[in-house]
């Protein structure tokens, strides 16, 4: 079975599920890069892959690469697609072959409506017209589902989805537990406001007068960082709360791996979110807002992390107390999570399942059972 992923470019969230696709198919797997990597992200420390693997096909390098790029996406047997330009999947879908887009929520932007017209302008002219049992969605985020269905599209069509950064599986998980650094809180993120840095200050600041013993990290760099700095001080938190700037993604799973808690404040912005992949893999009692497009599939509430309504620092608080309280608690959610990465939320299971997905849906039966929940189990409609 030939399979072509078709993208802007090769990430390393991406990465280990495409590493997974060459074992499984025997080498019958290209990612077609159909962009250059931005200036922006390889400033921020992104790394340009699409040099660096034999499987990637450039097809913004040369006229040749382009043509080939489009027989290759006309011609395989599965196409999966995000961030490619249209004509990479119209000839195919049209011809009823089986076709992926994965896709983050449509409606992430604040509303205002000139947002809504032009998602609605670009669902009607990127969706809408190419509807067929055979067009399908992966939805990498939760609330994917719940945008499309407000147009009529993929009903009946849509599988969970996500990205799938490297899990790590620890020879000795209860010895990575046992070393974490007691009543530790760890933050990661760029200092936007969708990332809302201030809401583990108010955390750290109620801990503080509450007389907890804990201590707040934040890793990262972006706008709102100095002014994160000037409240540490003001508020008298210089002792308990750390800012790291940026490091590596290395050093930042050293970060993970030493933090008993993670929190995770981003509003709906937040398309995916692979900080609480990695995070969970490293066996961290996660807290982290519903809006996240990745909270509601990879975390069970009560159960290998804990979930709040997005903006509601009274319950977000609540909750990180509550786990500074029960130390058997936090350990055990720690615990639950790293399983819930190396079992079933991760690249190799991902690429696993879409294979048995892709031939299930080829002979034309029904996939709406053939996986209970993860990746490539039936989206349900959610609203939020």
């Amino acid at each position: 079975m030939k399979i072509v992923f078709a993208s802007n470019y090769l990430s390393h969230h991406q990465l280990p599920f495409c590493l997974s696709m060459v074992e499984k198919t025997d080498g019958d797997f290209v990612f077609v890069a159909t962009e250059p990597i931005d200036e922006e992200r390889l400033a921020l420390g992104y790394v340009n892959l699409d040099k660096s693997y034999d499987f990637v096909l450039c097809a913004y390098e040369s006229e040749e690469n382009r043509k080939k790029a489009q027989e290759l996406c006309d011609n395989c047997d599965v196409l999966i697609y995000g961030s490619a330009p249209d004509n990479y999947f119209i000839p195919r879908v049209r011809q009823g072959k089986l076709t992926f887009r994965y896709s983050e929520r449509l409606f992430k932007e604040s509303f205002t409506w000139k947002n809504l017209l032009r998602r609605i302008v670009s669902v009607c002219i990127h969706h809408i017209p190419f509807q067929n049992k055979k067009h399908c969605l992966l939805c990498a985020s939760a609330y994917t589902a719940a945008d499309v269905d407000l147009f009529g599209c993929y009903r009946g069509r849509c599988y969970q989805w996500g990205y799938f950064p490297e899990v790590k599986q620890y020879a000795d998980i209860d010895g990575l537990m046992e070393e974490k650094k007691k009543h530790s809180l760890l933050w990661v993120a760029r200092f936007l406001p969708l990332k809302h840095p201030e809401a583990a200050l108010q955390v750290a600041q109620r801990l503080q007068q509450d007389g907890y013993d804990f201590e707040l990290t934040m890793i990262g760099t972006g706008e709102l960082e100095e002014d994160v700095r000037r409240q540490v001080a003001a508020l008298g938190l210089s002792d308990k709360v750390h800012l790291t700037g940026s490091m590596s993604p290395e050093q930042v799973r050293e970060y993970m791996e030493q933090a008993e808690m993670f929190l995770f404040t981003s509003d709906r912005n937040e398309g995916w979110g692979a900080v609480l992949n990695e995070s969970m893999n490293s066996g961290c009692a996660v807290v982290a807002s519903r809006a996240i497009g990745s909270v509601p599939f990879l975390i069970q509430d009560g159960e290998n992390g804990l979930i709040y309504e997005d903006g509601n620092i009274e319950e977000l608080y609540a909750h990180v107390k509550g786990l500074l309280d029960d130390p058997v608690r936090r350990q055990a959610m720690g615990r639950a999570a790293y399983e819930t990465m190396a079992t079933l939320w991760n690249a190799e299971e991902a690429a696993t399942r879409v294979l048995q997905l892709a031939e299930q849906l080829s002979k034309g039966e029904s996939a709406e059972n053939l996986f209970e929940k993860g990746p490539c189990s039936k989206a349900v409609i959610l609203r939020g």
